[in-house]
């Protein structure tokens, strides 16, 4: 008996630990929550923003289950289909249209993706090691300013350098090269889409691995300086790593725009000889959602195109998090 007693108190103990522990932890949550006030406050107003024009729209996705009429006023007086448009972009007569734009976002997007992150990290890495303050600000001005420019300006700019008589054209004609017609040639759609974005987003991109390498400590350089170390050396061996974490969170972030490739680029540039190279998810979507008043194949085709986001996101974070890296979530 006095051993089942000891038992019993020591569970007792036990349970009296967890509930102070427990208190202790709501207290500190609490503490937290008022420490924070003054930011919770201000963030309020971005929430209430985000719920309004993000969350609230949701409903309109119903309409990817209905063959929805606009003259009908009341979105749940439509005519329900079910899972119709879905399978009519999966495995009917749309689905070979549809997947060849989905390819299409996909090359154009990781290529996007792939040259803007390793250019973006050579342009820090360049800018970090100017010395000169000034020489190193004129060169950010420059490269920041393409960022700002309009779609429907960058688009007349590449059609007029990559035309018969353009700037590329007439640079390999140096060379002996006889002229392309480079927005007639399929083949090459996707790297000129990959080649626009650099020159639009690299100094732009950039910022970012500045900021995250002003957080690396000084004392490393002093150390691997003093050690022997020259400037590439230091550059492989401390500041690359130092913003590893920054690398793959913003990767992460951007898979979840995998699917978001653009849209006024392609629209612009692309016409029949390049289409099954240039159209993409969403101009697919505008040609048969859209403009044929389809907004429930539209809709659809929206919701796969997030699931799939969604998708890349969650499978990103659980690769970084299996290799022990930084992950979003």
């Amino acid at each position: 008996m006095s051993s089942e007693a000891n038992v019993m108190a020591d569970k007792g103990i036990v349970k009296g630990q967890a509930k102070v522990v427990a208190a202790k932890r709501k207290k500190s949550l609490g503490s937290i929550l008022w420490a924070q006030k003054v930011l919770i406050l201000m963030s309020i107003p971005l929430l209430i923003h985000r719920i309004i024009f993000s969350y609230l729209p949701l409903y309109g996705w119903t309409m990817a289950f209905q063959n929805f009429r606009p003259a009908i006023r009341s979105i749940w007086d439509q005519t329900w289909v079910g899972f119709d448009h879905f399978e009519m972009l999966l495995i009917g007569p749309l689905s070979e249209r549809f997947f060849r734009s989905v390819i299409n976002t996909l090359g154009q997007s990781s290529l996007m993706l792939l040259t803007g992150t390793i250019g973006a990290i050579i342009l820090s890495l360049l800018l970090n090691e100017m010395k000169q303050i000034g020489a190193k600000r004129i060169i950010q001005n420059i490269l920041y300013l393409p960022h700002f420019l309009g779609m429907i300006i960058i688009a007349g700019l590449a059609s007029r350098m990559l035309s018969l008589d353009g700037a590329v054209n007439q640079f390999i004609g140096l060379f002996g090269v006889d002229p392309v017609l480079f927005l007639g040639r399929a083949e090459y759609f996707w790297g000129i889409m990959a080649g626009i974005n650099l020159w639009r987003t690299l100094g732009w991109s950039s910022i970012i691995y500045l900021a995250a390498m002003t957080g690396i400590d000084p004392s490393l350089y002093e150390a691997a300086e003093v050690d022997g170390a020259n400037r590439y050396q230091k550059m492989w061996y401390i500041t690359l790593p130092g913003i590893k974490s920054t690398i793959i969170i913003l990767l992460i972030m951007n898979l979840g725009w995998i699917l978001n490739a653009g849209f006024e680029l392609q629209w612009i540039l692309g016409n029949g000889l390049i289409n099954s190279r240039a159209e993409i998810l969403d101009v697919f979507i505008l040609r048969f959602g859209i403009e044929q008043n389809n907004f429930s194949l539209a809709t659809a085709a929206g919701i796969l195109r997030t699931a799939v986001s969604i998708f890349m996101v969650v499978t990103a974070n659980l690769l970084a998090k299996a290799m022990g890296q930084e992950r979003l979530i």
